[in-house]
């Protein structure tokens, strides 16, 4: 494991005896304007105003097929699911997300490095980018669980040493995304303000937040106070189409009661330019299959 440098100037403190709202100092769309690449000027614009943008679809439903064939593959091997790197859904007893898996599985390698993918990604942050995090998730029918609103880049920082916000996020859909199986919601423009959240870091945190968040959770008033400030947007889609969000953003997604599985690929770009560093908030940082620290570029 490479050793990270001493941490920096805390721009965006967490985790202390109380929340503090903290605005934003960086970009959210770090290329110059007029910088080439598949995303339009317009969409960019609307990417810094909201935090997201969507994508109808980016891959065809051949590449679908592949990539939920793999998908099924890995959640059904025992060996995966053994894997540290596996997280198991406490009353199923069935993979729910599977960490790394452009590590794991080639096929999915081959969609980190695909130009629809990662160009994205470079023309938002303007540099090269490396992957942070990847992973699968999956929310069959019948009662998967959600995740519970957070910011990502509020862990990234406490947690993993991520000094700036300079890192997207891009959820492919592999089914589809109804309003009613638990698809994820953002909060528009909720990527401008940093809710540092209160409360230590536990030891080996992230064994328990994988299944169920605790520290680096919002309060009840303060999401209350962003939702009513920012609303919230509900994300619906066809397999193949994609959701790229700033790391900043408040998001989460509820339960999965329905008959209709929804499961998707994720993948967490982060400029070569904003390494991690030592934890802001945190003894040691997460596994490296949760941050790595392997800082190499995609290409």
């Amino acid at each position: 494991m490479t050793t990270a440098p001493e941490r920096t100037t805390d721009l965006y403190p967490t985790r202390g005896a109380t929340e503090v709202a903290t605005p934003r100092v960086d970009p959210v769309v770090w290329s110059a304007p007029g910088t080439p690449g598949p995303i339009s000027e317009t969409e960019l614009t609307g990417f810094d105003r909201d935090g997201f943008l969507t994508v109808d679809q980016l891959i065809t439903p051949e590449e679908v097929d592949r990539y939920r064939a793999e998908l099924d593959r890995l959640v059904t091997d025992a060996g995966v699911k053994a894997d540290e790197r596996s997280i198991v859904e406490p009353k199923s007893q069935k993979v729910r997300s599977v960490f790394e898996v452009h590590k794991i599985s080639e096929v999915f390698a081959e969609l980190v490095r695909d130009p629809r993918v990662v160009g994205r990604a470079r023309q938002i942050l303007g540099s090269d980018v490396y992957v942070h995090q990847s992973r699968i998730n999956v929310k069959p029918g019948f009662g998967a669980s959600g995740f519970y609103w957070h910011s990502d880049f509020e862990t990234w920082h406490a947690e993993d040493g991520l000094p700036n916000m300079r890192t997207v996020s891009i959820s492919i859909a592999l089914t589809e995304n109804y309003d009613t199986n638990g698809g994820l919601m953002i909060m528009p423009g909720s990527h401008k303000t940093f809710l540092g959240c209160s409360g230590e870091t536990p030891k080996d945190n992230y064994k328990r937040s994988l299944q169920m968040q605790d520290a680096g959770t919002p309060s009840d008033e303060a999401l209350s106070g962003f939702a009513e400030k920012h609303g919230i947007k509900l994300f619906t889609g066809k397999a193949g189409s994609a959701t790229l969000f700033d790391c900043n953003c408040m998001h989460g997604s509820g339960d999965n009661i329905t008959p209709f599985p929804r499961s998707n690929v994720f993948i967490v770009f982060n400029s070569v330019e904003n390494t991690a560093v030592e934890p802001f908030a945190a003894p040691v940082p997460r596994p490296d299959f949760l941050g790595a620290r392997d800082f190499t570029p995609v290409h």
